[in-house]
């Protein structure tokens, strides 16, 4: 078997007044991401740790941000066609790894529903998705509630 592993990050500025989304679903805040989609941006860094481990370029190059087909788009969306374009290029998922980067709010009680949500697009088992959740102590632009990072990593296995 061929295995390959990838690593995507994301991040977006916070607003007040928007939603926020998180794996697929919203969590209730007074603050949401500026973003040309929905600004899922954990979503958006599993894309890239995906696209990244098969050198099959990033979410940028396959659903540009200027491109008003993309306009608000659910994330969830890009991830089941990133999985179709891993899957004709003959990958499937190891498994995922991830971690949010938010001070607020507090994340924890909803990563079941995350990883739930995320196993029924990708269609795996949910034991092959890892969220994690941290912040940085106020410190930085996270730390002071201006914004919101995710990490990801995944390891894909080549078919054949």
């Amino acid at each position: 078997m061929n295995f390959r592993i990838g690593y995507g990050y994301d991040v977006h500025r916070l607003e007040e007044g928007k939603e926020l989304i998180l794996g697929g679903i919203k969590i209730p805040h007074n603050k949401g991401c500026i973003a040309h989609s929905d600004g899922d941006v954990l979503i958006h860094a599993i894309c890239d740790a995906l696209l990244g481990a098969a050198a099959l370029r990033d979410i940028g190059f396959h659903f540009p941000d200027n491109d008003k087909q993309f306009k608000n788009i659910d994330s969830k969306i890009l991830l089941k066609k990133t999985i179709q374009i891993l899957n004709e290029h003959g990958y499937y998922l190891g498994n995922i790894d991830s971690t949010i980067c938010l001070q607020n709010p507090k994340i924890k009680n909803y990563i079941p529903e995350m990883i739930q949500t995320l196993a029924s697009v990708i269609e795996a088992d949910e034991n092959k998705i890892s969220i994690k959740a941290t912040t940085t102590e106020h410190l930085g632009f996270i730390g002071e509630e201006k914004g919101i990072a995710a990490h990801a990593m995944a390891l894909i296995v080549k078919t054949g």
